[in-house]
């Protein structure tokens, strides 16, 4: 039972949510770029004032700790700890990838999902965030957003996935996904985003069970190391 602030930043979207016992009271997300540094904090205030709760009512804040964009993670993780500080209240953190799950699974229970009942009944579902060229970084979950899988970072060929495509319909979403459709013509591919609204169930569990992190120590879950390329442009 906690009034909980989760935020999700690991990708183009910028989310953030305010919810109540598990319950979604409020919502703010922007896909117009990667200007996370300036639209979190904006819409955090927003949200607050929205709902007249103040900082010093919120039990916890919740972030989508990756895998996902390196700069936008940092911004998201970064942001939360500081409130987490200034607050003196708990750090939850929420793999992303389950997060996104979480998301379809909302919107098929909403009817807004484009797949029939039968085809989800035993789907494999398979949340893709984009990592550029052919990878993606995925995990494959059961129609219940319990995991089957490890999070791995997936350079997609036409054999990927193979074990979960013989044994039903796999459903793939996220913004890796779409560019794999060619590769893996039998998966379903429905159109789900990624969104601080589906940290808030795994959140509230997450509050209840005592499963906080290190404030000082805790870290974005990157899967990969980040690289810097070198510019091709000449210095003068």
């Amino acid at each position: 039972m906690a009034l909980i602030l989760s935020i999700e930043t690991g990708t183009d979207i910028c989310s953030v949510a305010l919810a109540n016992d598990g319950e979604l009271m409020a919502l703010r997300e922007s896909d117009e770029g990667r200007d996370h540094a300036k639209k979190v904090a904006l819409f955090v205030d927003e949200l607050l004032r929205e709902t007249g709760v103040q900082p010093s009512d919120l039990d916890a804040v919740a972030v989508g700790k990756g895998p996902g964009s390196y700069t936008g993670l940092r911004i998201g993780v970064s942001f939360a700890k500081g409130l987490c500080y200034a607050l003196n209240i708990p750090l939850i953190a929420v793999g992303s990838l389950n997060a996104l799950t979480e998301v379809a699974r909302e919107d098929y229970d909403a009817g807004i999902l484009d797949i029939e009942d039968d085809e989800w009944a035993n789907a494999a579902l398979c949340p893709m965030v984009d990592a550029r060229r052919m990878e993606v970084y995925t995990q494959v979950f059961d129609n219940s957003g319990t995991a089957l899988s490890d999070v791995v970072a997936e350079v997609v060929t036409e054999d990927s996935f193979k074990e979960w495509r013989e044994r039903g319909k796999f459903v793939m979403f996220g913004n890796g996904a779409a560019k794999c459709t060619e590769l893996l013509p039998d998966a379903v591919l429905v159109s789900v985003s990624p969104s601080a609204r589906g940290i808030v169930r795994l959140a509230e569990e997450a509050f209840n069970a005592g499963k906080f992190e290190d404030i000082a120590y805790f870290e974005p879950f990157y899967l990969k190391e980040f690289l810097v390329i070198p510019s091709k442009k000449k210095l003068l």
